[in-house]
């Protein structure tokens, strides 16, 4: 049970922080200077969480 439980948190941490790039590319896209920097603390507080615990991203690197 404790492993499903711990796929299931790598799975959202992992879709937090590909939210989290798409948001920050849309800002970009965008323009929105104030969006992107809020994204980008997203993406940088996402990916911080997966690599203290060692979850790989969507470029199969803990927390990259």
């Amino acid at each position: 049970m404790e492993s499903v439980v711990v796929g299931v948190f790598a799975d959202e941490v992992r879709e937090r922080v590909r939210r989290a790039r798409a948001q920050l590319a849309a800002a970009l896209d965008a323009e929105d200077a104030y969006g992107a920097a809020l994204a980008e603390d997203e993406v940088e507080d996402a990916l911080r969480m997966a690599r203290e615990h060692g979850i790989c991203t969507d470029d199969g690197v803990a927390g990259a």
